[in-house]
């Protein structure tokens, strides 16, 4: 598990920008149209499953650390960003955990080829979506200054 500080130092780990309502939208509907994708390839192939899944799942999260301004390239990285969320009550326990779960079924399904099963509930993922794209749209400028402030203190 990556830690805020050791993020900040990796030269593709946290860096503050602008915070970007046009990037949170697109990631917002890449995850979208992610979830369309994993639509078509149900039963096709467990290795796209996984990946498809995560990335969904990736792009969502991505999307409140683009309204928030908070770039990072490295998926651990993004993850512990998820996991002050939520612990700030920003987003739902569980997504943390969630994300971290199918970042290693991704990994295992499409490097190590174990060809494990894709447990698959659109109507959760759709939830999952929708639940975030709402926590966009709620997020005030306190709470984005109160998260950048956190995020930069560590």
């Amino acid at each position: 598990m990556a830690t805020i500080g050791w993020c900040k130092k990796q030269s593709k780990g946290i860096k503050l920008i602008e915070p970007n309502d046009n990037l949170c939208k697109e990631y917002l509907q890449t995850a979208e149209e992610t979830l369309n994708v994993l639509r078509s390839i149900k039963g096709k192939s467990k290795v796209w499953l996984a990946t498809t899944k995560y990335y969904c799942e990736y792009f969502a999260i991505y999307s409140l650390l683009m309204k928030i301004g908070l770039k990072c390239e490295i998926h651990d990285c993004s993850i512990a960003i998820c996991r002050i969320l939520e612990e700030m009550e920003v987003i739902p326990k569980g997504y943390t955990n969630r994300l971290e779960e199918d970042k290693k079924l991704r990994i295992d399904n499409q490097y190590y080829l174990k060809n494990r099963e894709v447990p698959i509930n659109y109507d959760d993922l759709v939830e999952f979506v929708l639940k975030t794209k709402d926590i966009s749209t709620r997020l005030t400028q306190e709470q984005i200054k109160t998260i950048r402030d956190l995020v930069s203190s560590k």
